[in-house]
């Protein structure tokens, strides 16, 4: 399986960058995984959220492939511990998806279009964070997944 992860705009913050970089490496010891930047939509102060939302669900769509499984990191999507989340990760790769997409949208969320392909919301807290942040919590809990999954001595219970 291959995991792909899709976020709106690129991280201008470089210690930030960096971090993510050193989980997305990390990552590669497991399974094969892409963070891929869509970028930042021009001139969106002559746009309604509405149709800001609409134009990134249009960019994210078009990097969806046929048989990719999509899931959304949504505020309303499921609440996973770490442990819950590594099982769901496994239940997908045991599923023989050929690649998993994990989506960060735009600052207002995702247009009815993406939610109607997606297969699945997944949360990562009640709380709200920078879009750069997420990318960050998002790549490190995957690679936590990877480390739980083989019993590796990274995640502490």
């Amino acid at each position: 399986m291959n995991i792909k992860l899709l976020a709106i705009g690129k991280t201008d913050q470089k210690n930030l960058q960096s971090l993510i970089d050193d989980y997305a490496k990390r990552l590669l010891h497991y399974i094969k995984f892409d963070l891929e930047i869509i970028p930042d939509i021009k001139n969106v102060k002559n746009l309604s959220e509405q149709q800001q939302k609409e134009k990134e669900g249009e960019l994210i769509l078009s990097k969806i492939g046929p048989s990719d499984q999509l899931v959304l990191l949504d505020e309303n999507g499921k609440s996973l511990n770490s442990v819950e989340f590594s099982a769901e990760l496994q239940k997908k790769m045991n599923s023989g998806i050929k690649t998993l997409v994990f989506v960060i949208g735009g600052p207002y969320g995702f247009s009815e279009a993406v939610y109607s392909v997606a297969q699945g919301k997944i949360s990562l807290s009640k709380m709200t964070f920078s879009h750069q942040m997420v990318r960050l919590f998002f790549v490190e809990q995957l690679y936590r997944g990877f480390t739980i999954l083989r019993n590796e001595p990274y995640h502490h219970q």
